[in-house]
């Protein structure tokens, strides 16, 4: 009946869905504090050189570590003068700090912020940097620049997103002498997130989908089936953790309705990486495999967020386009699968079979 239902309110025109807008976000927006700009960091686009000088060899032995280690952060700025830095950094992460994973993990950026102030980190303290995974299998390089586009290609549709800035990083491994230059990004602090929105990041265990900003909710879980994303859950967090799964929630006041600010894209369909499996919580055979997570009673909503979808995708293919690093085949590959999506949405008859029929009641 719930089915049924959605299935006529699909055929309602686009301006009467916007005009049926839910409120919720609006209001959310009047009770936070005043936002901010986006950090100039992740302002500029260009990928940024750096040097990254340091014990790298501890790093990587002694993960997992919560104890910092000391280096050097180099690179030069606009005016042409080299900047340089005091740097601590540790190992960080999950399943890509695993040494069967990735040969060198993910890392955490700590800046002293007194040293960082008029410069292009102006603001930054602790950041985290996702970067190549293996040292000699140059495909591995091409998927940080798959997931450093998942990043760009939400902050199309939304500013409530994590910036993300690509650095070309030279790093330079202090007992082993050895250096190598990779492909690498950082991504905006949580707590600078919610800074710029206005807004806190919440820690509280599983909510409902009732407690969420339902238009924002509608626009992640359409975006997550664009990149071919199942590894995530708006609501709950892995067992005994908080809310949520590859998410992170943030409000206002700390209540109701709330923003689940997805990360931590590196399992996507739009990435492929090869130690990424699909969700077993779903039959699906492949991460290529989308699968649309979204509510039944945001069905309502669809046309209006499919219809925002369509009219940003020049912008969507314009991102891929600028990025001139992503090999011939990553670039074929990004597009055919996006290419995809798009002729998904634009179908009514797949519009009905993979969402409104495959809505979570």
């Amino acid at each position: 009946m719930g089915k049924r239902f959605a299935i006529r309110k699909l055929s309602i025109s686009l301006a009467f869905a916007a005009a049926a807008l839910s409120p919720c976000l609006a209001a959310a927006q009047e009770a936070t504090k005043t936002p901010k700009e986006l950090a100039p960091l992740f302002v500029h686009r260009p990928p940024l050189a750096v040097t990254i000088e340091g014990p790298l060899t501890t790093l990587q032995d002694q993960r997992p570590t919560e104890e910092y280690l000391d280096g050097k952060f180099r690179y030069f700025g606009e005016d042409g003068n080299e900047v340089e830095l005091d740097l601590k950094f540790r190992s960080r992460g999950n399943f890509r700090l695993k040494e069967s994973t990735c040969v060198f993990g993910p890392i955490r950026l700590n800046f002293q912020k007194k040293q960082v102030k008029d410069t292009e980190f102006d603001g930054q303290d602790k950041l985290k940097l996702v970067t190549h995974c293996q040292h000699t299998k140059p495909s591995y390089e091409q998927l940080v620049l798959r997931e450093y586009l998942a990043y760009r290609i939400l902050q199309v549709f939304t500013d409530k997103s994590f910036g993300a800035r690509l650095l070309a990083i030279t790093y330079v491994d202090t007992e082993g002498g050895r250096e190598r230059t990779k492909y690498g990004f950082v991504i905006e602090d949580e707590d600078d997130l919610g800074d710029r929105l206005g807004m806190e990041v919440v820690k509280r265990g599983e909510i409902s989908h009732d407690d969420l900003d339902p238009e924002y909710e509608n626009l992640i879980n359409v975006y997550q089936y664009m990149i071919g994303n199942t590894d995530f859950s708006l609501v709950k967090g892995p067992e005994e953790d908080d809310c949520c799964h590859n998410a992170v929630l943030y409000s206002p006041n700390e209540e109701a309705p709330y923003l689940s600010i997805p990360y931590d894209l590196d399992f996507a369909g739009i990435v492929n990486a090869p130690y990424a499996v699909a969700n077993p919580n779903f039959r699906l055979k492949t991460v290529r495999q989308r699968l649309y997570r979204g509510q039944c009673s945001n069905n309502d909503r669809l046309p209006n967020t499919l219809s925002n979808f369509m009219d940003k995708r020049d912008e969507v293919f314009a991102i891929i386009s600028e990025m001139r690093m992503l090999s011939r085949n990553a670039r074929s590959s990004v597009t055919r699968y996006l290419e995809d999506f798009y002729r998904n949405i634009s179908d009514p008859r797949t519009v009905q079979e993979d969402f409104i029929e495959k809505c979570n009641l």
